[in-house]
């Protein structure tokens, strides 16, 4: 968002209308403002009511100029109550979504589609929030079903992306012996198919590569290797081709993650290497380089550069972050044959889980490290 999105200048005559507000959630100061508005996910954008200091709109992932500007619209809508009927059910769902009552807001945006007109310009963002809201309260049926249905009006919106993937992940995660299960994956998989084959301009690169994902989630659930393998290689000639687009390194370095996500997967993450170094030199100050190339080196097996470069990522990272990549360092240390050292490491991760403020706290990653150590 911060390389191709916020830089657009179609975005300046919005200077006058909001207060523009970066939150760091790794850091202790910050945990008050994730335990008032909860994040699921990164990137997450509030809009607040500066009057009363209350969500009026939330939105989960990334979105492209013309999308953020339809949700900043939305929000002067919502703050000056020019609301009625339709828009108004909405609103009432973006206000209690961006508080975190996930279940009373799908109610909400179930409400508002089934009332909206055939032509309502904000049903693609509804959709998209009630998908976010089913998939939090795990009624995977429930988002695939809305998803297949709704794909029909979107698939030549820049919302086709988010709806694919997120159907097909939803339909993924429904029981195996659900029989609603098969019908939902075939239609949804063509749905995300067209998707990535589209190679369209208006959908975000990495909307387009979380389809890919989801579709490579799909052939290793139907165990195909080959078909999982194919998509794989598309997915990381997508990446690779988009990142030589880049005009500077920020627009470059957007893809790192999801390159290396593509070639550990292929079981090739040498082909990380390179671009993560060039990464490291570009931004000395972030995590995220060294904290990547620790785990590339680790499946190399080359566990003295990855201890190194798990050295530097550490060096530099802070609150829940600091977590995963202690958890990394515990497994260089197994892969070297230090069962001592990697317990250590592993201690050390939970210390820092247990120590974190409300906000930043996860019972869940606690109780999985405890499950590690056999504690």
């Amino acid at each position: 968002m911060r390389a191709f999105v916020f830089t657009d200048k179609t975005l300046g005559r919005r200077a006058g209308q909001f207060v523009w507000l970066s939150i760091d959630t790794e850091k202790a100061g910050n945990a008050a403002f994730t335990r008032k508005f909860p994040v699921e996910g990164l990137p997450t954008f509030f809009v607040l009511d500066s009057a009363t200091e209350t969500p009026v709109l939330k939105w989960l992932g990334g979105a492209t100029v013309p999308q953020m500007q339809k949700l900043l619209d939305d929000a002067r809508r919502t703050v000056a109550a020019g609301n009625r009927g339709v828009d108004e059910t909405l609103a009432r769902a973006d206000r209690v979504f961006g508080e975190g009552r996930n279940a009373e807001a799908a109610r909400l945006y179930r409400e508002a589609l089934n009332a909206a007109p055939r032509a309502w310009p904000r049903y693609g963002r509804a959709l998209e929030s009630l998908l976010s809201t089913l998939d939090a309260t795990k009624d995977a049926e429930g988002c695939a079903r809305m998803a297949r249905d709704g794909f029909v009006r979107l698939k030549s919106t820049p919302s086709a992306a988010n709806v694919a993937a997120s159907g097909l992940g939803c339909a993924l995660s429904m029981k195996p012996d659900n029989p609603a299960r098969r019908e939902l994956l075939d239609a949804l998989r063509a749905d995300a198919l067209s998707v990535v084959r589209s190679k369209r301009s208006d959908v975000a690169a990495d909307d387009v590569s979380s389809v890919f994902q989801a579709l490579e989630q799909d052939r290793e659930d139907a165990k195909d290797a080959a078909g999982r393998r194919s998509l794989l290689e598309e997915h990381a000639s997508f990446l690779e081709q988009r990142a030589s687009r880049a005009k500077k390194p920020e627009e470059r370095a957007v893809f790192d993650s999801h390159r290396l996500g593509a070639y550990l997967d292929l079981g090739q993450p040498e082909r990380a290497i390179p671009m993560l170094q060039l990464s490291e030199k570009d931004f000395p100050a972030d995590y995220n380089p060294p904290a990547r190339l620790a785990v590339a080196y680790n499946a190399m097996k080359k566990r003295d550069e990855a201890a190194e470069a798990s050295d530097r990522a550490l060096a530099k990272a802070y609150g829940p972050r600091r977590i995963g990549i202690l958890q990394v360092r515990s497994d260089i240390e197994a892969g070297r044959g230090d069962a001592a050292s990697s317990r250590r490491y592993l201690e050390e991760a939970l210390r820092t889980a247990e120590a974190l403020p409300d906000g930043q706290r996860s019972d869940r990653t606690i109780a999985s490290l405890k499950k590690k150590l056999g504690s």
